[in-house]
């Protein structure tokens, strides 16, 4: 169980940048077109993100309040409900809006970089910041890959960068062993930067579609490459032929 001052304070947050997010939304709605469509998928997103937040807590003892590297972490949840909110309204987006979401991005990107370093220096690190950390990121890079499918730069198949983590998580169901804690990786970390940074480049107006679908798929394949050696080290791990460490499955992408 969480403890009840840290429910609080994280409620109390959660509230605060769901109230923020719909008013974005509301703001976009005559600017870029958004409607009650795109800003109900946003608020349903979000609300998601806030649930699975409040059932993770628990994770973040013996921590009595948020802490400002879990707040920057949600500023970038939100943003990506966002994202899901106009993929939601389905309108093209022309060479504005995709400058828009190219600078947007950027931003969410150098916001990645400062939640670990903030959790490090306030001394509220715990596995729940981690972990709320990685899957924050991989959200980010499904909702990149399809804003890429939707303009157009690259085919259906960009959409399998987005999806890796969670097919990963889902194959670690069948196999346990691939569910099983990783220590933190250097490698992980440049993959997952880039990999944002290939999906962003995509999305800028000047790059032609065969650049972007070229830039796609050596991301995807360092992707692959990322993932797949995370998968040997853990099942030459459950041979017994590797140590274990770490504290939280962070294969494939780790911000």
């Amino acid at each position: 169980m969480s403890p009840r001052p840290l429910l609080i304070d994280a409620g109390w947050q959660l509230a605060l940048l769901g109230g923020l997010l719909a008013l974005v939304a509301v703001a976009l709605m005559p600017l870029a077109g958004l409607g009650w469509h795109g800003l109900s998928a946003a608020l349903v997103a979000y609300a998601g993100i806030a649930a699975l937040v409040l059932a993770g807590l628990g994770q973040h003892a013996p921590h009595n309040r948020f802490g400002p590297a879990n707040r920057v972490t949600l500023l970038r949840a939100a943003y990506t409900a966002l994202l899901v909110g106009i993929l939601a309204e389905g309108l093209p987006i022309g060479p504005a809006g995709r400058w828009v979401l190219v600078v947007s991005g950027a931003a969410a990107l150098a916001l990645d970089g400062i939640d670990g370093w903030a959790a490090r220096r306030s001394g509220f690190a715990s596995r729940f910041g981690a972990r709320f950390d990685m899957e924050s990121d991989a959200l980010f890079v499904l909702a990149l890959a399809a804003l890429v499918y939707r303009t157009g730069q690259a085919g259906a198949w960009v959409l399998i960068m987005g999806a890796m983590r969670y097919i990963f998580v889902a194959a670690g169901r069948l196999w346990p062993m691939l569910a099983a804690p990783l220590p933190p990786s250097q490698r992980r970390k440049g993959v997952c930067v880039g990999v944002i940074v290939v999906m962003l480049v995509s999305l800028a107006p000047p790059v032609m579609p065969v650049m972007g679908r070229w830039l796609c798929l050596g991301g995807l394949l360092l992707l692959a490459y990322s993932f797949s050696v995370d998968s040997l080290r853990l099942a030459l791990r459950a041979r017994g032929d590797a140590p274990a460490a770490g504290d939280a499955p962070t294969a494939g992408l780790q911000p």
